[in-house]
C-alpha cells in the first residue's frame, strides 16, 4: 500500500520525505528537483510493540510499514503535460492515497513558483489539474459505455447515469471524494481510480513558531477542505529535518520538550497515512520474533494469515486469538490461557486492530 506526496514545488514535500524515510531525496530550491518519484518504506510508530517487547523478550522486533513516494512537483497545466505532468499524474495514479503537502509559512530564501504564500490558491491549483484528468477517464468511458448502453446492456446505462452526474458535479470544481455515493454509484467510481477519489491528507508545512497551534493560513486551509472528507495535520518540515538529524531518542526528546511538542509530528503523519489507507495492525508474538503484520480493516482470519504466508491461508484450520489488552494484562501467553480469555476462531472471524494471533494450518 503506496501514499503519494504531492503538491507544489519547493514546499517542502521532499524534506518530509527525507524525515518520513532513510532514502534521502535530493531537495534543493528550484522546482523539479525531484523527477523520478523516490520511495520509501517507513516504519509505524507503535507503542504497543514495545509493550510486547518486553514482556516476551524475543530475538527480534519487526514494526508495521507504510510504502511513501515523493512524487514531483506539479504544476500548472500538468493535465496537459507542461513540467512533465503526464508521468507525474500517472505516479499519483499508481497510489492509493494522498498526502497533500501546502506550504504555510513565509521565507524570502525559498522561492515559491507563484511568487506569493497563498495555500488555498496552491491547493486549487493541483486539484484543478487533477480534476482535468479525472475529467477525461470519465468522459472516455462515458463514451465507452454509451455505446454498449444503446445496445441495452443494463450495466452499461447504469455506468452512463452514475458517471454523467458525477462529470457534471466535477464541473463546479468538486473534486471526486466529495460526491455522494451509495452501494451502486461507490463501485462504478472505484473502478475508474480517479486522482480526485484516493482519500486525502492535507500537510500545512509551517514555520518552527507555529509548529505547536498553527497560523492563519493553516486556518484558511481548514476551512477550505471542510466538506471534503479530508484530515489536516500541522508540522514544520524543517523542524522535523534538525530531529531526523539527531543520534539519540534522549536528544530527540530533550529538544521536541523544548519546542512544547509532545512526539515529532512525522509519527503522527505515519499513523494518520496507515489510518488514510484503512489498513489496521495484529501481532504476532513469540521468543524468536514480535511482529506487526499489515492488514485491511474488515478482513477475515484466513486473509489475515494469509500476509504471513499463502500457504497459510490456503490450509487454514483456526486462528488462536488474545485481544492485545488481556496480553498486557495477564503478561504471558500461557497466563492468558489460564485465564481463559485465549479464544479460538474460524474463517469468519474479523481480526481485531491489536489481536495477537497465532494461526493453525495444514497444507
Amino acid at each position: 500500500m503506496k501514499c503519494g506526496i504531492v503538491g507544489l514545488p519547493n514546499v517542502g514535500k521532499s524534506t518530509l520525505f527525507n524525515c518520513l524515510s532513510n532514502a534521502k531525496a535530493q531537495s534543493a530550491n528550484y522546482p523539479f528537483c525531484t523527477i523520478e518519484p523516490n520511495v520509501g518504506t517507513v516504519s509505524v510508530p507503535d507503542p504497543r510493540l514495545n509493550k510486547l517487547e518486553k514482556l516476551v523478550v524475543p530475538e527480534r522486533v519487526l514494526p508495521a510499514v507504510v510504502e511513501i513516494v515523493d512524487i514531483a512537483g506539479l504544476v500548472k497545466g500538468a493535465s496537459k503535460g507542461e513540467g512533465l505532468g503526464n508521468q507525474f499524474l500517472a505516479n499519483i495514479r499508481e497510489t492509493n492515497a494522498i498526502i497533500h503537502v501546502l506550504r504555510c509559512f513565509q521565507n524570502e530564501n525559498i522561492t515559491h513558483v507563484e511568487g506569493t504564500i497563498d495555500p488555498v490558491r496552491d491547493k486549487e491549483i493541483i486539484d484543478i489539474e487533477l480534476q482535468l484528468k479525472d475529467l477525461d477517464t470519465i468522459e472516455k468511458k462515458i463514451e465507452k459505455s454509451k455505446k454498449a448502453a444503446k445496445a441495452g446492456n443494463k450495466e452499461d446505462q447504469l455506468i452512463v447515469s452514475v458517471l454523467d452526474k458525477l462529470k457534471s458535479f466535477m464541473e463546479e470544481g468538486n473534486n471526486a471524494r466529495e460526491f455522494e455515493t451509495d452501494e451502486i454509484s461507490f463501485p462504478v467510481i472505484s473502478d475508474l481510480q480517479l486522482l480526485t477519489f484516493k482519500p486525502i491528507l492535507y500537510v500545512c508545512n509551517v514555520d518552527e513558531k507555529s509548529a505547536k497551534s498553527g497560523n492563519e493560513y493553516v486556518e484558511k486551509v481548514k476551512e477550505k477542505v471542510k466538506n471534503e472528507n479530508a484530515q489536516v495535520l500541522v508540522l514544520a518540515a524543517q523542524i522535523e529535518a534538525d530531529i531526523s538529524e539527531l543520534e539519540t531518542y534522549e536528544e530527540r526528546q530533550v529538544f521536541l520538550e523544548e519546542l512544547g511538542l509532545d512526539e515529532p509530528g512525522v509519527n503522527r503523519l505515519i499513523r494518520q497515512a496507515y489510518q488514510l489507507l484503512n489498513l489496521q495492525t495484529y501481532f504476532t508474538a513469540g521468543v524468536k520474533e514480535v511482529r506487526a503484520w499489515t492488514i485491511q480493516k474488515g478482513w477475515t482470519a484466513p486473509q489475515a494469515a494469509g500476509v504471513i504466508h499463502s500457504d497459510f491461508e490456503k490450509g487454514f484450520i483456526r486462528a488462536e486469538v488474545i485481544a492485545y489488552e488481556d496480553f498486557i494484562k495477564y503478561g504471558s501467553e500461557q497466563k492468558v490461557k489460564e485465564a481463559g480469555k485465549l479464544s479460538v476462531e474460524g474463517k469468519e472471524y474479523i481480526v481485531k486492530d491489536g489481536d495477537v494471533m497465532h494461526f493453525r494450518f495444514n497444507v
